[in-house]
């Protein structure tokens, strides 16, 4: 099962609750009184730099009947698209530079170049995946309708197919987060409102049109223009560049979202929910990775999703120096902060979902202490004084497994030496 009472799980009073939201408040408050003119260069170097690499990207192209311009334009381009939609795009529509009130880069007029409309992203990820972060049944991010990444989520013969569909989302993740707010499932049950369904699917036909038009036809045609470039080999490029950032956003989403640590949560964690306990689920339930300046340039800053998912329109540009005093809270009240290798973290959501592609009988651990799912009940044979936090508990729990595995080994030496 999972968390049913955060507070609980995390063996918190209410008392700590509710100083872990003064605290972090006060981090919120100190980054929104120093906001200004470094913040403000920071996003417009990010946005010339970004148009830069695409212009380059596409003047490489015109060459791309050679081999070394091909690839060179492909990468280019594939970087450019990577900066567009992790480090523009989806921090601009999170609102994390509203407070310039400049028109070029509000959370409501930015288009970010993917197939699925800004508007339907900005309700998908904004309102219902941070809000209602890992709630089964209310995040449609837990496994995104196709992907089983939890025990609570029943198993089906359709999940064999795990890793198949995985790789799929990886390859087409635009075409994924697009299709996301269509709600396709309930269309294919007859439970949608037919009407309102018929407008998303009209708002994302125009919006997916527009993005094949320009990366299929009009921008191939153009370089086809050149000597030295064919219209197949733009066209061809330009999906390869697609392709890279697909690939790289589901990585980093993956990491942030599905590695061991990221907790899920029952609909009953909602109900009378304090800005603490939100606070503490967007904690408990998210995942960050080892990074420098690359890698948090790269990644959007979302090698920080735990920062990410408790400010999210704070400018990603700080989530670095706010990750160190956040870090500093999760010690203070004893909580996991959990972060690692971008590979093993990558890795770890591979092995659950590879995992979980089978029926829970086929599975050692249950669904109460496995690596990806855990609840209170994990600790239910630990003495009150073990339960003094989180961290804590958690490292009790596993000494207690493997005492218990080196107390079975040596039984069974003795057995095999006879």
């Amino acid at each position: 099962m999972a968390i049913t009472d955060v507070p609980e799980f995390a063996h918190l009073t209410d008392a700590d609750v509710e100083n872990l939201a003064r605290e972090l408040d006060a981090i919120r408050q100190d980054v929104e009184e120093s906001r200004g003119a470094r913040d403000a260069r920071y996003i417009r170097r990010t946005i010339a730099a970004q148009r830069a690499l695409e212009v380059t990207g596409r003047l490489l192209l015109a060459g791309s009947s050679k081999r070394s311009f091909w690839w060179a334009g492909a990468t280019t381009l594939g970087v450019a698209k990577i900066i567009e939609n992790m480090e523009i795009g989806h921090n601009v529509m999170h609102g994390q530079w509203d407070w310039m009130n400049d028109p070029e880069v509000h959370s409501s007029t930015w288009e970010w170049d993917m197939s699925g409309a800004s508007k339907h992203w900005r309700f998908t990820h904004n309102f219902m995946h941070h809000k209602y972060t890992n709630i089964l049944g209310m995040d449609d991010d837990v496994g995104y309708g196709v992907i089983r990444v939890t025990r609570d989520q029943k198993w089906r013969p359709f999940n064999l197919s795990n890793l198949f569909f995985n790789t799929l989302l990886a390859v087409a993740f635009e075409w994924g987060v697009g299709l996301q707010h269509l709600e396709l499932g309930k269309i294919f049950k007859g439970r949608d409102d037919r009407k309102a369904t018929m407008v998303r699917v009209r708002e994302f036909s125009v919006k997916a049109g527009n993005q094949l038009v320009k990366d299929y036809v009009a921008y191939p045609a153009i370089t086809s223009l050149s000597p030295g470039a064919t219209y197949k080999s733009t066209l061809k490029a330009n999906a390869v560049a697609n392709v890279i950032r697909n690939v790289w956003a589901n990585a980093v989403i993956f990491c942030g979202h599905f590695p061991d640590g990221a907790e899920k949560f029952t609909k009953t964690d909602m109900v009378g929910e304090t800005r603490g306990e939100w606070y503490l689920r967007q904690m408990l339930g998210s995942a960050n990775f080892e990074n420098g300046p690359v890698l948090r340039f790269m990644s959007g800053n979302l090698c920080h999703q735990i920062e990410h998912h408790l400010f999210p329109d704070l400018p990603s540009n700080r989530y670095y120096e706010i990750s160190l005093r956040v870090r500093e809270l999760c010690d203070k009240y004893d909580l996991p902060y959990t972060t690692g290798n971008f590979a093993v973290q990558y890795g770890k959501s591979w092995r659950t979902i590879a995992k979980l592609s089978l029926p829970d009988r086929f599975l050692r651990d249950t669904a109460d202490d496995a690596p990806e799912t855990r609840s209170e009940r994990m600790f239910a044979e630990l003495a009150p004084a073990q339960r003094t936090g989180l961290k804590s508990a958690i490292a009790a729990v596993r000494a207690r497994r493997r005492a218990k595995r080196a107390e079975k080994a040596a039984e069974q030496r003795p057995e095999l030496a006879a």
